[in-house]
């Protein structure tokens, strides 16, 4: 089974509350990011994993009125969360998206998933973003084995490794790897939710184009017709 699993959580320390954040009269950052999700044609199920902290309460009963699958696990060891998430939903591939991405390109989605079980014996994890990333910040997308989140789980050893799931995967020479790459550098543009200035360039897309699901290449041509847009979060573009 192909799983996506979207972490998420309440505490963040630039942006408190982010996912909970409207990106419109109806949706959140986590709600709006789902729905993108939703239209990918080759994941199972998609369930939203976060903290087994308190303060996360609020994130879970809005996931339950979103009637999405949840998983509650370690709020500091998200290695561990992965791996107890996609061992109790037997996800034999598993898609590793942030809810502060609510742009997800579900067609991005498909194309890395396809090419990843197409080529199942050549990889255990491919991404748009290790080791090379060429599409915006907010698109990043990683896939895996269940195997390789094992292995990772088993071995994994340092604080940053399971804090932040993949790196022990994308920096180990016995994982074999696959780099998902734009024909075009789109490196450059960001549409993370990390500031409220982010925020406000997502609401701005949302708000301008009509089309669901938004795609990458709907936003670039906005932001080449209205360039002003790129500067509402410039600030942060190198970080």
């Amino acid at each position: 089974m192909i799983g996506c699993i979207i972490q998420a959580r309440v505490g963040s320390t630039r942006l408190p509350n982010k996912v909970l954040l409207p990106v419109n009269p109806s949706e959140t950052v986590l709600s709006f990011g789902i729905k993108q999700i939703q239209q990918s044609n080759l994941i199972d199920r998609i369930v939203i994993a976060t903290t087994d902290l308190q303060k996360d309460d609020e994130l879970v009963e809005h996931i339950k009125k979103l009637n999405i699958s949840l998983f509650r696990g370690n709020s500091t060891d998200v290695l561990d969360r992965y791996y107890q998430c996609a061992k109790k939903f037997s996800f034999s591939t598993i898609i590793r998206i942030t809810s502060d991405c609510p742009l997800i390109d579900p067609i991005i989605v498909d194309e890395i998933i396809s090419n990843f079980i197409n080529n199942k014996n050549s990889f255990d994890y491919a991404s748009n973003v290790h080791p090379q990333r060429t599409f915006p910040h907010g698109s990043d997308i990683e896939i895996f084995t269940f195997e390789a989140l094992q292995t990772a789980w088993k071995e994994a050893k340092k604080s940053s490794e399971r804090e932040h799931v993949t790196p022990y995967i994308y920096n180990n020479q016995k994982f074999k790897l696959f780099n998902h790459t734009s024909k075009n550098d789109l490196s450059n543009f960001r549409w993370t939710v990390d500031y409220l200035e982010d925020l406000e360039l997502v609401r701005q897309i949302i708000s301008r184009i009509q089309a669901r699901p938004i795609l990458i290449k709907d936003i670039i041509t906005l932001m080449s017709e209205n360039p002003k847009l790129k500067k509402i979060n410039q600030i942060h573009s190198k970080k």
